[in-house]
């Protein structure tokens, strides 16, 4: 491997995608980078190498062959809604959204697709909303599936850097831990740290902290890249806030244990503002990974709207939280009720249209870009690794009659006081509703409406039937968990991607990206995400960076 010269351009800590589009811009300038990971070579790419891939694109070809009409000003009215801006500290998680909303109406795909990027035909409706056109979520279907999943993503800039390490220009420092950020005369000039010990952990594995040097770097310019706290329990309960209620006792974990919010605060101890921690962004849809990769590894189901929500006291989740709506809405309702879990119940004929799994390595189809295995999806039967966790996953309970899946219910969780005898009425009466087309029920009301989508009604949301019809059997419930998954505050950057201190001026030499900066300015998000936007909130702030950097 060729090494880069001693005295680099930039210094990009945390070799995830934020860091890899800055990196790869910098190589596309002829500049010369170190990038720094704590991790082994195995974890290249980070956290987005698990993901489903969804990038959130607005008026996109893609759409429009489905019959979807979208337009910048409604994907504006929704982004406002959904983040309630409402701070001082919101100005310029405004102006990043803004920024943000205008690419990905705009150059987002079609700089994508130039690198190699295709995406799934069938876009996504996630994030259903609220109920109101002012209030939160998505008016339209926007969640664009990348051919290849996260990995797809990553590969146009890890090829990039590998050709860019070729060239001279790049050097990786893998198992190198940064500890401080040196800064002299108030400029951010360099990284310290440790060198920890070799280890073969594979992608996402646990890695040892065993310290065996120290190092220093220096560079005119250093980028945060780092992630957020979603694999750091204690971070997550530390800056929970008082409007979602309690934190859990117990959580799955939706991101390695290295995203450990190191950084964040070695950033803010070096000059930099911190804003916005007490919002996240956590599932209440996970269920605990059966072959696990990392601690507490949980899964997230990407539910079609079929399935009856309860409470884990049997309680019916109320209008609008059904499954797909409004992420946190869901999470504030359960916190409030005093428990960290709570149900789906459904059937067969609803697990295989609507179940899907989030994650690379859960849709291996799409992963591997495998049309024989991605023809299966609008076939009979649910995706193979759907059908493995109902076989092997200790959330899952599958039963032919409603008796026995109350009784199996009520066993799973011995410390809840399950309302069976409410969760049978409600199975009962969701029957009687669906027997004609007029109803009460807004949950039918909503799945009907999906499916005058065409792409809900090809591959994601099951005819409306009796749930004890025997042949949509058989009854199946799921324990569902609260996951961890993606913090929304972080440093506060300007539109250059440069670190903002307490007085609004650029800390000199700094630049935060990705997870690490709130996706943009400290906050893109507000409050909600409309989901897609944090791969994409990636690759904006990482561009940002590398061409501020290169321009000098």
């Amino acid at each position: 491997m060729a090494a880069a010269a001693s005295t680099p351009d930039a210094i990009i800590v945390g070799a995830g995608l934020a860091g890899l589009v800055a990196a790869s811009e910098l190589v596309d300038a002829g500049r010369r980078v170190v990038v720094v990971d704590q991790e082994p070579a195995a974890s290249l790419g980070g956290q987005a190498h698990w993901s489903f891939g969804g990038l959130f694109l607005v008026d996109s070809p893609e759409q429009r062959r489905m019959g979807v009409k979208d337009s910048l000003d409604l994907a504006r009215q929704d982004w406002e809604g959904t983040a309630a801006f409402d701070r001082e500290e919101d100005e310029w998680g405004r102006r990043w959204a803004e920024a943000y909303l205008e690419f990905a109406a705009g150059e987002k795909r079609a700089w994508l697709h130039e690198k190699g990027v295709r995406f799934f035909p069938v876009v996504g409706w996630a994030e259903r909303g609220a109920g109101q056109a002012i209030s939160h979520g998505n008016s339209v279907p926007r969640f664009h599936i990348t051919w290849g999943t996260g990995p797809g993503v990553l590969a146009p800039f890890i090829a990039r850097v590998r050709a860019g390490e070729a060239a001279g220009l790049v050097e990786f420092r893998h198992r190198h831990r940064v500890d401080e950020l040196i800064v002299e005369g108030g400029a951010v000039v360099g990284v310290r740290g440790a060198v920890l010990a070799p280890d073969d952990a594979a992608r996402g594995e646990a890695s040892n902290r065993d310290v065996v040097g120290d190092f220093e770097l220096r560079a005119p310019a250093v980028v945060v890249s780092s992630g957020g706290i979603g694999g750091n329990h204690e971070l997550v309960r530390a800056a929970w806030p008082a409007r979602l209620g309690e934190p859990p006792a117990e959580m799955l974990s939706g991101v390695p244990a290295h995203v450990d919010g190191r950084m964040l605060g070695i950033a803010e101890a070096s000059g930099a503002r911190l804003v916005n921690g007490d919002r996240m962004w956590h599932y209440t849809e996970g269920i605990t990974n059966w072959d696990p990769v990392w601690p507490l590894h949980g899964i997230r189901i990407l539910p079609g709207p079929s399935s009856l929500w309860f409470d884990a006291a049997g309680r019916r989740l109320p209008p609008p939280l059904f499954p797909g709506f409004d992420t946190l809405g869901t999470l504030e309702h359960l916190m409030a009720t005093g428990h960290g879990h709570s149900w789906f119940v459904l059937t067969q004929k609803i697990i295989e249209k609507e179940f899907a799994l989030s994650g690379s390595e859960q849709n291996p189809d799409l992963t591997g870009k495998d049309l024989k295995l991605l023809a299966q999806r609008v076939r009979p039967g649910a995706p193979a690794p759907v059908e493995a966790f109902k076989e092997h996953g200790v959330d899952f309970i599958v039963a032919d009659t409603l008796d026995e899946l109350l009784e199996r219910m009520r066993a799973l969780s011995p410390d809840a006081p399950l309302d069976t005898a409410n969760i049978e009425r409600e199975v009962h009466a969701h029957d009687r509703e669906i027997e004609n087309e007029f109803t009460k029920d807004l949950q039918i009301t909503a799945l009907r409406g999906a499916r005058k989508y065409r792409g809900d009604k090809l591959i994601r949301v099951a005819t409306p039937h009796r749930f004890l019809d025997p042949e949509a059997g058989p009854l199946i419930a799921v324990k569902l968990h609260i996951l961890t998954r993606k913090s929304l505050g972080g440093i506060q950057t300007d539109l250059d991607s440069r670190a903002l201190d307490a007085d609004g001026a650029p800390v000199p030499g700094l630049y935060a990206a990705g997870e690490a900066s709130g996706f943009g300015g400290g906050g893109v998000h507000g409050y909600r995400a409309l989901e897609g936007t944090f791969l994409g909130g990636c690759l904006f702030t990482g561009r940002a960076a590398g061409r501020a950097i290169a321009r000098g």
